[in-house]
């Protein structure tokens, strides 16, 4: 079997994680895209690709984790594929277990692999069976907080590209209301002085000048800042090592319209000047209650 020139991207992971979306956007891409092929006609379904007219150069298939003998076996595959020429990629998709348990109770499945069960069960026997898999990945996706749009623009951005680094989505919020669900880091500021208790400042938010040299001035907010800097020059390298394509940064305040809305902004600065890839999002600023 001569592979030579052909793409073979296999995409992988939990249950729920996303491989769906995932394979959407490969076929955007014009791979040729096969969800469940069975095991044994992996190689020689790659075979015919090469033969037909015209050859298929872009292939893209999905890994399920209940072929047990597949997996298995799945690593000496792509050992073999790689000796045939062709450049072989594994995108695989992990996922909180409670954002997973959250997905299949709005679409109201059961689990493949705890049909009877618990999701938890089922996601809880589904990592076992994938670990083997996920230590091979040549991109590692953290899908728990990105919508269908985000997942399919990384998985574009690394077949192009290749592996990029970690974008950081940074969002303000209020303790007042919910701690936001797809933040993995959390920050509170509510050490900082309040502007909600300057009347001349009360009414504006940190995106304005008043309230931003009120917060910042503070030598307390430096040395926050200075710090948070520092974490996150020591985590994103790290992050981008496993392939983590989006970290989400949670900063809140009372009520998420001052002092965690001008540290944001100013974390955004200076992510930017390092050169960082930012997403602001200001949840609470709209709320004058």
């Amino acid at each position: 079997m001569n592979l030579l020139g052909t793409q073979v991207v296999f995409v992988s992971g939990l249950s729920g994680g996303g491989k769906s979306t995932a394979m959407a956007a490969l076929e955007d891409l014009s791979y040729y895209c096969v969800d469940n092929l069975p095991p044994l006609l992996v190689e020689q379904f790659l075979d015919l690709c090469g033969k037909s007219t015209p050859p298929l150069a872009k292939i893209a298939l999905a890994v399920d984790a209940r072929e047990d003998l597949f997996i298995a076996e799945f690593p000496v595959l792509l050992d073999r594929l790689r000796s045939s020429g062709a450049r072989v990629e594994l995108i695989c998709l992990d996922c909180t277990t409670d954002e997973l348990i959250n997905r299949y109770r709005e679409t109201r499945r059961v689990h493949p692999l705890s049909p009877t069960g618990s999701v938890e069960e089922g996601v809880r026997k589904e990592r076992e069976i994938l670990h083997e898999i996920f230590q091979r990945a040549d991109f590692m996706v953290d899908t728990s907080g990105l919508n269908v749009h985000q997942l399919k623009e990384t998985v574009t951005k690394f077949v192009f590209e290749g592996v990029r680094g970690t974008t950081v989505n940074l969002i303000s919020f209020g303790f007042r209301k919910t701690v936001p669900i797809s933040a993995e880091l959390l920050f509170d500021v509510r050490f900082l002085p309040n502007p909600y208790y300057e009347s001349e400042l009360r009414p504006l938010t940190g995106k304005d000048q008043p309230v931003i040299d009120f917060v910042l001035r503070n030598e307390l907010a430096a040395e926050f800042l200075k710090k948070l800097q520092d974490m996150l020059g020591f985590l994103l390298p790290l992050y981008e090592r496993e392939g983590k394509a989006y970290l989400t940064v949670g900063i809140g305040c009372t009520g998420g319209r001052h002092r965690s809305v001008a540290i944001v902004n100013r974390v955004r600065d200076l992510l930017k000047r390092e050169g960082r890839e930012v997403n602001v999002a200001h949840r609470d600023v709209g709320d004058l209650g």
